[in-house]
């Protein structure tokens, strides 16, 4: 029996996650739960799963909180779950740069940590790299490009592998003009055509600024160069990601999309647990498409590849512009192409500088935040 602690239990992938361990009750049990601020949410959760602990990263104790279940808030108390001592596998599915911390902690703990929460190795990819070295934890991609990727690179040695092709949707103005996109609404950008997921990662999806923070993933988990990862676009999501190795052969994961399953491989790797899922059908999902990234409608993507390329703390700066611009545009006082234009901006501004300590990350992203609500500002309605 292993325990996993969620961090960010209340988001769709948490929801996954519990998902997975509620198929294997004999094999997982959830030790620790947390949330941002969703108490009433995480109560459910606790009278269902009855952890150990459960954390509120951003709100304080409910009165009424008791039982069993010990209830603690703040930062400390989310590295608390993040370390929790029957934890042996953490599933980081935090939102944003707030979980870096978490992964280091987890990985100087020595868990394994199942990491959904893609911009600890965007904006700290050095530091997660050592922190797993120095504590003997492991990383265990959940993203489903990752762990697409992963499960075609077993068996492979570095020097194996060409290519990695990273696959996107295309999001739900794949198909739309230039024009129309720079001036979509938060309801277009939210209407993702095949994934459910939290609105800052849809929205993401929308810009492609997911796609390049993925690609920045790629380059930490799997130690190859950037100019061999690629990305294209795959309207159907059912190839999950590609592998191309040097004689020529391409491999693919494939599957209908659903999150339960990069979850469940991340939790029982090596092994393959069997799953009650929906078994894939190579005639029901039909014809399969690929198109290249239209860089002149989707400029965030070029712009968080270029970050990568220059590495250190632009990516923490790319990420954070982005962070702080993809709320503004949620709240409705910027238009959907003031995201891009925030993050190109605070990425002409920033001089850049190498990712040594936590420290160096978080002045990054502190600095961004300023320069993209300043920026900003200048863009929103009077």
């Amino acid at each position: 029996m292993k325990g996993v602690a969620i961090l960010g239990a209340t988001g769709s992938i948490g929801a996954s996650a519990l998902a997975v361990l509620a198929q294997h009750p004999d094999r997982f049990r959830a030790v620790a739960l947390t949330a941002h601020r969703s108490a009433d949410a995480l109560r459910g959760l606790v009278a269902r799963h009855r952890p150990s602990l459960a954390v509120l990263s951003d709100a304080e104790v409910p009165a009424d909180a008791g039982g069993p279940t010990r209830w603690a808030s703040g930062r400390e108390a989310l590295l608390e779950a993040a370390t929790h001592p029957d934890a042996d596998i953490v599933v980081n599915a935090l939102v944003g740069a707030a979980g870096l911390e978490p992964t280091l902690a987890a990985l100087e703990a020595g868990k394994r940590v199942a990491l959904a929460n893609k911009e600890s190795l965007v904006c700290g990819g050095p530091l997660v790299l050592q922190a797993a070295e120095r504590g003997g934890g492991e990383l265990i991609p959940v993203d489903s490009e990752h762990s697409a990727i992963f499960q075609c690179l077993a068996g492979s040695r570095p020097g194996e592998v060409r290519r990695l092709i990273l696959t996107a949707s295309g999001g739900p103005f794949r198909c739309w003009a230039p024009e129309l996109i720079s001036s979509a609404t938060a309801a277009d950008a939210l209407r993702h055509p095949t994934w459910d997921m939290g609105s800052k990662i849809t929205i993401d999806s929308a810009t492609l600024a997911n796609k390049a923070l993925e690609v920045i993933e790629a380059h930490f988990l799997f130690g190859v160069p950037y100019a061999r990862i690629e990305a294209v676009v795959h309207p159907q999501s059912i190839i999950h990601s590609m592998v191309e190795t040097v004689d020529g052969s391409v491999l693919a994961q494939m599957g209908f999309p659903t999150m339960e399953l990069p979850v469940l491989y991340a939790l029982a790797y090596p092994e393959r647990l069997p799953y009650d899922s929906r078994r894939f059908d190579p005639v029901a999902a039909g014809t399969l498409t690929f198109e290249p990234v239209r860089d002149d409608c989707f400029p965030a993507f070029a712009l968080g590849v270029r970050a990568g390329l220059h590495g250190g703390t632009t990516p923490a700066v790319f990420n954070a512009a982005n962070e702080v611009a993809v709320a503004e545009f949620l709240a409705g006082r910027i238009p959907f192409g003031g995201i891009a234009d925030s993050i190109a901006d605070a990425l002409e501004r920033w001089p850049g500088g190498p990712v040594r300590t936590l420290d160096d990350v978080r002045e990054a992203d502190a600095w961004a935040r300023r320069a993209a609500h300043t920026y900003l500002t200048r863009l929103a309605p009077c």
